[in-house]
């Protein structure tokens, strides 16, 4: 069965701010959620119908590859492929996050609140700039990184406290790491203000990391870069940033990716562009020239007869790699026809005398224009 508009789906307009879109998917997912429809099979279809939608209209970019491709932006190899995978529950809460604050789970609805505990634990994740030029976007390389993270300290293996000493109990929430709230039909599971999850409390500090289980670290790491890299590509380094608390997972190192200008070539995704200027001596009477590919090698191309000044060349697979892709983008070249500046005596001779010998026919652009232009004045 075809998909629905995802406007349509949450009955806002294309118009539409993201708190309205937030707003209209909050109605139904409250509406259709399966632990308030349990065993109705239609109610749980439009609860993932919704959160699909609201998946794809909340996010800028995913919203305008959706206003211009229509559900066919995420199918086929270069899309996502549907959203079979999609996480509907992580989507729903997000919403009740902004709308309640930061919480465990809700207890009507059965969100883990265990999932969300242990997450708080997790260490940060880190950002770290990368530069790279063309070439080794082209090729792929190998980039050293340097860093300042937190470590796992080495005296209490994490834990905060002094070897030998264990935490107490959190008398606030009674060792849950979570207190409830009524709100309503929703029973609300929130992180414990005094312990700040942990269900315990830090009575005997380590003096190396003053009860925090980690210390601050200077990291160095070679990271591959592959080939087919863009402005923008983040590349996931999995545990590599912060050291989690007490037990936590370390957090993730993400790279962001930037290319250099290049002196010849301008890129645009997977494609190449650049000028090739000609006189127009060559443009007029044709020629073939040897122009430059980014894998360091030369093409030969032919200039046909009568080339005119913006005509644009295509060669195929010339461009850069696709990333993680066993293909190639296109190389296109513009031709500029350069007029002398500076012309001696003689050539300005045998310029006038071929102007005499001009025609119509060697130029029918002018010709158009002008008989255009005569139109128009006789209006």
């Amino acid at each position: 069965m075809a998909k629905r508009d995802y406007y349509e789906v949450l009955g806002v307009q294309k118009s539409s701010n993201k708190d309205e879109i937030k707003k209209a998917y909050r109605k139904l997912a409250l509406k259709f959620h399966p632990d308030k429809n349990k065993g109705d099979k239609a109610a749980e279809e439009k609860f993932k119908e919704a959160s699909e939608a609201y998946h794809v209209l909340s996010d800028e970019k995913r919203k305008t590859n959706y206003d211009q491709f229509g559900h066919a932006a995420f199918q086929g190899a270069g899309g996502q492929g549907g959203f079979s995978n999609f996480d509907f529950s992580s989507s729903f809460s997000d919403i009740f996050e902004d709308v309640f604050g930061d919480f465990g789970d809700l207890g009507s609805f059965g969100f883990g609140g265990s999932r969300r505990g242990s997450r708080s634990n997790k260490g940060n994740d880190l950002r770290y700039d990368v530069s790279v030029n063309l070439d080794e976007a082209f090729l792929g390389t190998e980039k050293k990184v340097n860093y300042v993270t937190y470590r796992k300290c080495g005296t209490c293996s994490g834990a905060g406290s002094k070897p030998g000493s264990k935490p107490s109990k959190c008398n606030y929430c009674g060792g849950q790491g979570k207190v409830r709230s009524n709100q309503g039909f929703f029973t609300i599971q929130q992180t414990c203000p005094e312990c700040g999850g942990e269900g315990q409390k830090i009575t005997n500090p380590c003096n190396d990391c003053s009860g925090i289980g980690k210390k601050q670290s200077d990291e160095k790491i070679v990271v591959k870069i592959p080939k087919g890299v863009d402005d923008g590509t983040r590349i996931r380094l999995a545990g590599k940033g912060e050291a989690g608390s007490r037990g936590g997972s370390n957090g993730d190192l993400y790279l962001f990716i930037s290319i250099e200008n290049h002196n010849i070539f301008k890129r645009s995704e997977e494609n190449l562009f650049y000028e090739l200027p000609i006189s127009f001596t060559d443009a007029a009477l044709g020629t073939t020239v040897e122009v430059p590919s980014i894998d360091g090698g030369k093409t030969k191309i032919k200039i046909p007869p009568g080339t005119q000044s913006g005509k644009q060349l295509r060669l195929r697979g010339k461009g850069m790699p696709i990333l993680r892709r066993n293909a190639f983008g296109d190389l296109y070249i513009k031709i500029i026809t350069e007029v002398p500046t500076y012309l001696t005596k003689r050539q300005k001779e045998l310029l006038a005398e071929f102007k005499n010998l001009e025609n119509t026919k060697s130029n029918p652009l002018i010709k158009n224009f002008f008989e255009k232009a005569k139109k128009f004045w006789r209006n």
